[in-house]
């Protein structure tokens, strides 16, 4: 990784309700959860600042939350990275996703109706699409609303917290192993999934969690591989 190379971060509107420190928390956020900050890359406040448009003040405000999420890293040069982070400890987080996610799934499904079975249809569509086109950028980021929109059909779910914590601290290596992807089968779990949410099988549905979440971290499997991402 090029320590100096430039970055993009997508700027959504802010709307008028919502505070400057929120919105440049709300956009630093998704750029660590679609990989736009990638590991090794060191950006100061100020760069951060001017890639927002903003002053600062909310950049720091907003970092000062994001480190305590184990999204990013304040250093002592004021210089702001990715974490670093070791096969155990992604291990570690791997293992708490297929611990959670299955979970949140099989709570959810008795409350995923046609609209959203619709919705997931579409997003699992587009995730061929982006996959076809070599997005891996659009790739991470409907997976994620994919799985998100599972989850987010249970009314009491209180585990979704816990889920996004663990994506903001995978999803800068997640982004990386995307980009390879193409080196392993893939079996359309999301596919599988949908049909266990049709038949009401919740071990089905379970199980296709799990593989989902095995699949996309299926490079950690190869030593060389893993060792060459964490870099």
């Amino acid at each position: 990784m090029d320590k100096h190379s430039p970055i993009t971060i997508t700027l959504a509107q802010r709307d008028d309700a919502v505070t400057i420190t929120q919105w440049v928390y709300n956009t630093l956020r998704n750029a660590v959860l679609l990989g736009q900050i990638p590991p090794g890359r060191a950006l100061t406040i100020r760069e951060l600042a001017a890639l927002l448009e903003v002053s600062p003040m909310p950049v720091r405000e907003a970092l000062r939350q994001l480190s305590a999420e184990g999204a990013l890293e304040i250093k002592g040069n004021r210089r702001v990275m990715v974490p670093e982070m070791t096969a155990m400890k992604f291990s570690e987080l791997v293992d708490a996703r297929i611990a959670l996610e299955p979970h949140a799934a099989i709570k959810a499904m008795p409350y995923i109706d046609e609209r959203r079975l619709a919705e997931l249809e579409r997003i699992d569509s587009g995730i061929d699409d982006a996959e076809a086109a070599g997005n891996a950028e659009a790739v991470t980021r409907l997976n994620q609303q994919f799985h998100r929109t599972i989850y987010s059909a249970n009314p009491h779910q209180v585990t979704q917290p816990l889920i996004e914590s663990l994506w903001l601290q995978l999803a800068p290596f997640m982004r990386l192993s995307a980009e390879s992807l193409d080196e392993y089968y893939q079996i359309d779990r999301h596919h599988e999934a949908l049909s266990a949410i049709r038949r009401q099988d919740p071990l089905a549905l379970q199980l296709a969690i799990e593989a989902d979440i095995r699949d996309g971290c299926a490079f950690a499997k190869a030593p060389e591989k893993l060792k060459k991402l964490l870099g």
